[in-house]
């Protein structure tokens, strides 16, 4: 049996950023994912100069592609305006896979099916063992699943609904798009070009509200496509977009019982506005190793609710 002080299960940005921390302190910790990386993963790949800060990431230092924004063009009831802002885009199959190795833990391929404590540890399908467990498995995480399902319940009205492709697009154009409200969607729909000819293309919106409108997230998509075509901002593609879900902020319950923990999106901290995913995921790992090393609580206080102002505005 392997055994750890710390396992974290999930190694997307909330458990790399929780296990990059924990090393930095000297602490012994393993990452257990279901996937091998890099992996496919939809994201529109947003980053805010408040992350990179939070990872200790220059841009410029960045061994993959990393786009500035420096203008977005917002569309909102009919209205369409453009505003200056300070944001980053990456491709999450790159970020994540390097933010893993950044990591320096050791990593096991293993889908995770049962956990158990015993004693004053945790023991992973009779295969690892640890004192400290993290949860980072995003909407399907087990330690979430385990011990916090009941603690810790997710809203129906906190379900959003995603659909989005990410592909090479040569002639993209170079400036990030957002409509808000389109044709009644409960959220937004996005465009948001990539470096080295890449861009994703997709929207979101609350799960109850698309159920009682009439209107299903792929009605939804097909004319956003149409839009899409009719401004040539996409030409000569065939779409295959992916649908995924997952929980914006509802402070609901705890997101520690004892010497567990849950980030990100396993305790589902996308923002009430933008469903923001990556920032509260890189922060709430952090916060969590802290704790861990500290022996502090741990707590969504320090964790922002809403992005929009500083996405649009941000603090550079």
């Amino acid at each position: 049996m392997l055994e750890s002080d710390v396992i974290v299960i999930g190694g997307g940005p909330a458990g790399a950023s929780c296990a990059w921390k924990l090393r930095q302190y000297g602490r012994e910790v393993a990452i257990i994912d279901k996937e091998n990386f890099p992996r496919a993963k939809p994201c529109a790949g947003w980053i805010t100069p408040a992350t990179c800060r939070s990872l200790d990431i220059r841009p410029g230092a960045y061994p993959f592609g990393i786009l500035a924004i420096r203008r977005i063009t917002v569309h909102i009831h009919g209205r369409c305006f453009t505003l200056p802002t300070k944001q980053y885009s990456i491709r999450r199959s790159e970020f994540d896979s390097w933010l893993l190795e950044r990591a320096g833990v050791p990593v096991h391929t293993h889908r995770v099916r049962t956990i158990r404590e015993e004693g004053r540890t945790f023991v992973i399908d009779d295969a690892f063992r640890c004192r400290f467990l993290v949860g980072a498995g995003g909407t399907a995480c087990p330690v979430y699943a385990t011990f916090f399902r009941n603690r810790r319940p997710r809203p129906r009205e906190s379900l959003i609904v995603t659909m989005e492709e990410e592909f090479a697009c040569p002639d993209a154009d170079p400036v990030s798009r957002l409509w808000f409200f389109e044709e009644g969607l409960p959220g937004y729909a996005w465009y948001v070009p990539k470096s080295g000819g890449f861009v994703n293309v997709g929207l979101g919106g609350k799960h109850c509200k698309l159920a009682g409108s009439g209107k299903g997230i792929r009605e939804h998509w097909d004319s956003f496509e149409k839009k899409l075509r009719q401004l040539s901002l996409v030409r000569d593609h065939e779409f295959s977009p992916r649908r995924h879900v997952y929980f914006i902020r509802k402070d609901t319950g705890p997101m520690q019982l004892g010497n567990i923990y849950i980030t990100g999106d396993a305790a589902g901290l996308a923002t009430i506005d933008m469903g923001e995913g990556i920032g509260p995921a890189v922060r709430s790992g952090i916060l969590a190793a802290e704790a861990i090393i500290s022996g502090k609580r741990y707590s969504p206080s320090r964790l922002g609710s809403l992005s929009l102002w500083n996405f649009l505005f941000p603090i550079v």
